[in-house]
């Protein structure tokens, strides 16, 4: 396979310019790319064989990533800045065709040989032919639109399809007969398991390699900053939790003993910076007398460090429940911050699920446990937040004192139901610190039965849409 140089990519500006225009794109998706880590990845380049595309992935990767959850974006747009091929590209697999009348094989595509050239390609786990097949593929069948006359008699281009391709290869029902295939006298279930997942994996990263070929093919005719908008995967702490699914509500909840250790380093140089205390004035007048009034030695007055105790009020309706149930995780790992933490969720009633997240506790399906074991609905089982904070003053009100941080947590989104604004003052009274955290983008708040620019009235709203943002409300209001 020729892989074609980097230099070959971006003729007017040269292979510096080609850096610059890449480490831009990664800029423009939220991945900090500074200048030192730039001239460390121009001298990658200086020092790589740029033929050899996986050493050079490798080595960008190391010069200019510097955090977890990155790489995705990154190798989404290093496919795109310094592709495998250009065009056609070539490859040593042929396009088995039908017959035409001549009696030679420049027909339609054989898509039942072609099968089978993916079946022998599968079951024997030729990585670097599997591609090439895939290039050929997406190049004879992956085409959703035939070239015709486009606009004023110009030839139009053809619009690649992953789905056309997967569709006529159907790699998935492959499996069966490569299974039939490998199948040898004696295997035991576990054999068959193992190899049978094997099987699965390869069909996986073909389906892969045919998406990444139609993204690059169309990244050629259409720009690769257009492709890049709309592929390029959103780095875990830029998801937002309102719109995220379930594997990236999985990965978020990964990032949860990272992003807790990072935010309790930062705490901890907080720590040192302020332990002296505040100037104490008084002090350091009656030391400067004995140096004819000049201040050269300050006192400052003692600190008395505290670990407040902590309540959480949440909501954990809907699509609200992702984002509760990621900042009860992320407080659950920063626990040792605090001298108390105690949990309530809410959804009509209110009711204490503190047991949950004791530490020791298995946090694996633990909102099923939430919405299962504990109190939260009366009538209808949609949000009432008013029921809800009147429910906790009434039964739960004796968790709130002087030296409580009260951290609310939900949308503000009452139903059209009184929003009871008394009972949240009321809360926000007796405690040291209350502050609501919004899943909801901050122009949202107020809209339909939004009560948000409401409550923002009674205690500090901040908007939490994304782990990014949450990490910056929780590092300022963490206490020192």
């Amino acid at each position: 396979m020729t892989i074609p140089p980097a230099t070959a990519l971006a003729p007017e500006h040269g292979l510096p310019g080609h850096l610059v225009d890449f480490v831009s794109a990664l800029r423009r998706h939220h991945v900090a790319v500074g200048p030192g880590e730039t001239v460390d990845a121009a001298r990658v380049l200086g020092a790589l064989d740029l033929l050899h595309r996986d050493q050079l992935r490798e080595g960008l990767a190391a010069a200019l990533l510097r955090r977890s959850g990155q790489r995705g974006t990154f190798d989404a747009l290093f496919d795109l800045w310094f592709p495998p091929a250009l065009g056609a590209g070539s490859s040593d697999v042929d396009v088995p065709r039908i017959d035409d009348e001549s009696g030679e094989g420049t027909g339609p595509v054989d898509v039942d040989a072609l099968r089978e050239i993916l079946a022998d390609l599968l079951r024997d786990g030729d990585e670097e032919t599997l591609r090439e097949l895939a290039r050929a593929a997406v190049d004879a069948i992956g085409t959703s639109g035939a070239a015709g006359q486009g606009v004023r008699g110009q030839t139009a281009k053809p619009n690649w399809s992953a789905y056309q391709a997967l569709g006529a290869l159907s790699p998935d029902t492959l499996l069966a007969r490569i299974l039939d295939g490998l199948r040898e006298e004696g295997d035991t279930d576990f054999v068959s398991e193992v190899r049978r997942r094997e099987i699965r994996d390869r069909i996986a990263r073909f389906r892969d390699v045919v998406r990444e070929e139609v993204r690059r093919r169309t990244a050629e005719q259409r720009g690769r900053e257009q492709i890049a908008r709309t592929t390029t995967p959103t780095q875990t702490d830029q998801v937002d939790f309102l719109t995220a699914n379930a594997t990236q509500l999985a990965d978020l909840r990964r990032t949860v003993q990272p992003l807790a250790r990072r935010l309790a380093s930062r705490l901890s140089a907080r720590r040192r910076r302020s332990n002296r205390g505040r100037l104490d004035l008084r002090r350091t007048l009656r030391r400067s007398m004995s140096t004819g009034g000049v201040p050269m030695d300050p006192a400052h007055k003692v600190r008395r460090p505290g670990r407040p105790e902590l309540v959480l009020l949440c909501d954990v309706s809907g699509s609200v429940a992702g984002f509760s149930h990621f900042t009860l995780l992320l407080v659950q790992a920063l626990r040792e911050q605090f001298s108390k933490v105690r949990v309530f969720a809410f959804i009509e009633r209110t009711d204490e699920v503190t047991h949950l997240f004791e530490p020791g506790a298995e946090l694996s399906g633990v909102m099923q446990r939430v919405l299962r074991e504990a109190t939260l609905t009366a009538f209808d089982g949609h949000s009432d937040y008013g029921s809800a904070f009147g429910d906790f003053l009434e039964h739960h009100g004796d968790a709130l004192t002087p030296k409580t941080s009260l951290l609310v947590l939900g949308d503000g989104r009452t139903n059209y139901r009184d929003p009871n604004l008394r009972a949240l003052a009321m809360m926000a009274g007796r405690v040291r610190h209350a502050h609501w955290l919004n899943p909801e983008p901050e122009r949202s708040w107020g809209s339909g039965d939004s009560a948000a620019t409401r409550y923002g009235e009674v205690l500090p709203m901040h908007e939490c849409r994304t782990a990014a943002q949450l990490t910056d409300v929780v590092q300022a209001l963490l206490p020192v």
